[in-house]
């Protein structure tokens, strides 16, 4: 337990006692992850609004856990059996997206991808897709200008540093033709572009993974679903899965530090 007062729970009704308990809650694991107390980390979707507080001012866990765990390179990681994808940028306005994207981002973002496939899902030569940003990856120039100008030039400086990166490929196309079944892995520029597909080839157990921290931290692949509280008919499907795959890449850590 890790409050003491005796809050009124309303299933599907967020208040501001729930925010304040789900708040404590994610501090409290925090605080005995780094103290090393458990071995790794399983949230539950959180409501990132009304969360919000004085001391808790973040779009997400992701952004959270990086400035607490030592993430600098974290990286929004969305696994399945199916297909894993990462975001470049995450939890930010569309609009802001073109101005924050960079060639040193996105390198660091495959670097991020690469080491977790190596580290944390034991494949030693992974194969990453990289998508373009604009339709059709730019069409050489005519739809955008960021696939020539920083994308494939960060290809080009991950496979000088020994990484198998391919792209940048139209996202519509990629997935649709299936193509995303011939690589270990893909980097999406934003949010919703790599998590659209996913949540429709994964939706049920789908794992949002924080690659990129010291710690082990996992999550359902899905959000709070209110409409759903109470009703005794959501499935538990991602949240065991979750379960499962923190255990897996704590795991695989180990077996790979003793290398």
């Amino acid at each position: 337990s890790c409050w003491n007062e005796d809050y009124n729970i309303n299933p599907g009704t967020p208040t501001p006692e729930s925010g304040k308990a789900a708040w404590q809650s994610l501090k409290t694991v925090t605080k005995d992850l780094k103290e090393g107390k458990i071995d790794a980390m399983v949230t539950s979707p959180i409501d990132k609004h009304n969360i919000q507080a004085d001391d808790f001012k973040f779009p997400g866990h992701t952004e959270y856990l990086a400035e607490q765990l030592e993430g600098k390179n974290a990286l929004m990681l969305m696994t399945s059996d199916v297909v894993k994808i990462g975001v470049a940028t995450g939890h930010i306005p569309l609009s802001k997206v073109n101005s924050t994207l960079s060639k040193e981002l996105i390198v660091q973002k495959i670097t991020a991808i690469h080491k977790s496939m190596v580290k944390d899902y034991a494949i030693s030569k992974p194969k990453i897709a990289v998508l373009g940003l604009n339709p059709h990856a730019g069409e050489n120039g005519l739809l955008g200008s960021e696939e020539n100008d920083i994308i494939s030039p960060a290809i080009e400086e991950a496979k000088a540093k020994g990484m198998i990166t391919f792209g940048p490929y139209g996202a519509d196309g990629f997935f649709g033709a299936g193509e995303f079944t011939k690589f270990d892995a893909i980097l999406a520029m934003y949010h919703d572009q790599g998590l659209i597909p996913f949540k429709t080839l994964a939706f049920d157990a789908g794992v949002n993974f924080t690659a990129g921290l010291k710690d082990v931290r996992t999550s359902p692949g899905h959000g709070t679903a209110y409409h759903l509280a109470g009703k005794g008919t959501a499935s538990t499907t991602s949240m065991l899965t979750a379960l499962y795959e923190a255990i897996k890449i704590y795991h695989n850590r180990k077996e790979k530090a003793l290398q």
